[in-house]
C-alpha cells in the first residue's frame, strides 16, 4: 500500500485527522478534523495503474463535500437558534435531524446509502478496509453527541433492510461487503441506543471481522463470487477458513460475529424495544441467508481448477496471519464462553 513517503504521509494525517475530531470540543473543530480526514484519504484511494480509483475517489469527493457544507449549516444554524450569533430562531430539532443526516451520509448509512457500494467497487481492498472501519470512527462518535432517538429508529430499520435485500443479487464481493457494512452500521446505530461502550465493542469486534475476510481477498487477489468458488486445492483449510469468517461476519451463533449481535439483542429487549429487535433479527436473517447460499456452494459442489491457480505461491506470512484471524473468528465465541464461567 505504502509504494512511496506521500502515501505514508496521507496516512498519518488520516489517523490524526480522526483523532482530531473524537477529541475537539467544539462543532467547528469537528468539522476541521472531518475535512483534513476526507483530503487525506483521496490520495490514498488513487491508483493510477486502475482507472476506476478515479472514478471512485471523485464520488468519494463529491458526496463528502455535500455532507461537509449541510453538517456546517446544520451547526451554524444550531449556534442561532441558541443565539451566539444573531437573533434567528430555529427549531432544534431540525438542526439536530441536519447534523445526523450530514453525517450518515458520510458514513454510508440507509437512505444515505447511494454513493458507498460504488466507491467500494473502485477501490483496492485495502482502501476497502479503510472505507468501511476507520473512516466510520469520527461520523459515529458525532452522531452519539446528539443522538435523535425517532430519527435514529427509522434509519436502523432502513439500513437493516437496505443492506440485507441489496445484498440478495450481487456477484461482486466488494459489493457484498459494502451491503453487509450497511446491514452493520443499523446494528452499530442500535447498539448507540443503549449505551458508548457496546457500540465501541460492537465496531471493535466488526473491524476484526471485516479484516480477517478482507486480508483473504487481498491475498488471494479474488473480487468475484465464482473466483472464490475454484480457490487452490492444496489449500482447503484455506477455503474453510475463508467461508467460515464469512458467517462469523452474518452472526451464526457458534462464531465471534454472535457475541456483539446477542449483546445488542439482549440490551434492546432489556429496555423494551421489541419491535426494533423483531424487525432487525427478521432482516439480518436475510443477510445469513445470502452468506449461506455461497458457502454451501463452495463447501458442496465440484468447481474445476483453472490452471493458473497452481501457479500461485502463496506467502507463508501472510498465509499464517490469514489463518490465525480466521481461527479467532471462528472459536472466539467459545474461548469468551469459557474464560466468563471460569471467572
Amino acid at each position: 500500500m505504502f509504494k512511496n513517503s506521500a502515501k505514508l504521509l496521507f496516512f498519518l494525517t488520516l489517523i490524526s485527522s480522526t483523532m482530531i475530531v473524537v477529541s475537539s470540543n467544539s462543532w467547528l473543530g469537528a468539522w476541521i478534523g472531518l475535512e483534513i480526514n476526507l483530503l487525506s484519504f483521496i490520495p490514498l484511494m488513487i491508483n493510477t495503474n486502475n482507472l476506476m480509483t478515479t472514478e471512485a475517489s471523485l464520488k468519494y469527493f463529491l458526496t463528502q463535500a455535500l455532507a461537509s457544507s449541510i453538517l456546517l449549516f446544520a451547526i451554524l444554524m444550531s449556534m442561532m437558534s441558541m443565539n451566539l450569533i444573531s437573533q434567528f430562531n430555529f427549531n432544534q430539532n431540525y438542526s439536530s435531524v441536519m447534523i445526523n443526516s450530514a453525517l450518515l451520509l458520510k458514513t454510508g448509512a440507509a437512505p444515505f446509502h447511494f454513493w458507498f457500494p460504488e466507491v467500494m467497487e473502485g477501490l483496492s481492498w485495502m482502501n476497502n478496509l479503510i472505507l468501511m472501519t476507520w473512516q466510520k470512527i469520527a461520523p459515529l462518535m458525532l452522531i452519539s453527541y446528539c443522538f435523535s432517538i425517532n430519527f435514529m429508529s427509522v434509519v436502523i430499520i432502513l439500513s437493516v433492510m437496505i443492506g440485507s435485500l441489496s445484498g440478495l443479487n450481487q456477484t461482486s464481493l466488494r459489493k457484498i461487503m459494502a451491503f453487509s457494512s450497511i446491514n452493520h452500521l443499523g446494528w452499530l446505530i442500535a447498539a448507540m441506543l443503549m449505551n458508548e461502550n457496546m457500540w465501541f465493542m460492537y465496531f471493535c469486534l466488526y473491524s476484526f471481522l471485516s479484516m480477517t475476510i478482507i486480508f483473504t481477498f487481498n491475498m488471494l487477489q479474488i473480487f468475484h463470487i465464482n473466483q472464490a468458488f475454484s480457490l487452490k486445492i492444496n489449500y482447503p483449510l484455506l477455503k474453510f477458513c475463508l467461508f467460515t469468517s464469512f458467517l462469523s461476519l452474518g452472526g451464526l451463533p457458534p462464531f465471534l460475529g454472535f457475541m456483539p449481535k446477542w449483546l445488542v439483542i439482549q440490551s434492546l429487549v432489556s429496555s423494551n424495544q421489541i419491535f426494533l429487535v423483531v424487525m432487525m433479527v427478521c432482516l439480518t436473517l436475510i443477510t445469513l441467508f445470502f452468506y449461506l447460499r455461497i458457502c454451501f456452494s463452495a463447501f458442496m459442489l465440484n468447481y474445476t481448477e483453472t490452471i493458473w491457480n497452481f501457479k500461485m505461491n502463496y506467502n507463508n506470512l501472510n498465509l499464517s496471519v490469514v489463518m490465525t484471524l480466521s481461527f479467532i473468528s471462528i472459536f472466539g465465541l467459545l474461548g469468551v464462553s469459557m474464560f466468563y464461567l471460569i471467572i
